[in-house]
């Protein structure tokens, strides 16, 4: 990837990777060694995409759009509203509900009812500026419905996450480098979870990790793949 986008010109088309990786933790910029605890016979790997440690291996559906976001016409928390985006309508694909939780990027799903629609209380929100004349309505924007709603739109505003009743199943890493993005989005779908027992994963100690098999959904990798890149290609779209 880095090597992709240091040989890069404004004319390089852009191109979107889809891989599965052999067990391996990969720490980000701020990552910090007390979140490994346990990591036995898998590797850790430094790497310079943002965020703490996560853990990719068999089973899981690793996304790397290698975009220039400048010819794209968006800028970066657009960028990672419309991943988000792309993961939860892939989700939705198959019959579970994705969900953004305030100050933590990446997708969670209720481990209580999976497919259920109802709205977390802990999604992002934005502040209601109301107006000041009267007989005029407060402006609000739906959370979800635009890109300064996403977690990491918030994350800024420390903002303590909540993850009752919540799963993790999509992770987010990415980096920007003269407006061109690398690293990227992983799904779990059927993997071995065990991995996670010995981080804290993206540094959140005890967050439960989930993959669509445990939650209820039998679908093979090469399926998930191609569902999950032809999401990506739509809400990446110019």
């Amino acid at each position: 990837m880095q090597v992709f986008n240091a040989a890069r010109t404004p004319e390089t088309p852009d191109e979107l990777w889809i891989c599965e990786h052999v067990p391996v933790y990969t720490q980000g910029l701020a990552g910090k060694k007390e979140h490994i605890f346990n990591p036995g016979d898998i590797p850790v790997v430094q790497t310079n995409r943002g965020g703490q440690v996560t853990y990719h291996g068999p089973g899981q559906v690793v996304a790397y759009p290698l975009l220039d976001l400048k010819r794209r016409g968006y800028f970066v928390k657009e960028y990672v509203y419309r991943i988000e985006e792309a993961v939860i309508r892939t989700m939705l694909h198959f019959g579970v509900t994705g969900h953004r939780v305030a100050g933590a990027p990446g997708i969670y799903v209720r481990l209580d009812d999976p497919a259920g629609h109802a709205l977390l209380p802990q999604r992002p929100q934005r502040k209601v500026n109301v107006a000041p004349e009267w007989g005029s309505e407060p402006f609000r924007s739906a959370a979800g419905s635009d890109p300064h709603s996403s977690a990491a739109a918030l994350a800024t505003h420390s903002i303590t996450p909540d993850f009752t009743g919540l799963g993790k199943i999509g992770a987010l890493g990415i980096k920007v480098s003269r407006n061109c993005t690398y690293h990227g989005v992983a799904l779990n779908v059927a993997m071995n979870l065990e991995p996670y027992s010995r981080i804290n994963p993206c540094g959140y100690q005890a967050l439960t990790t989930v993959d669509l098999f445990t939650i209820g959904v039998s679908v093979s990798w090469d399926e998930a793949a191609q569902v999950l890149s032809q999401k990506l290609a739509t809400y990446l779209a110019p």
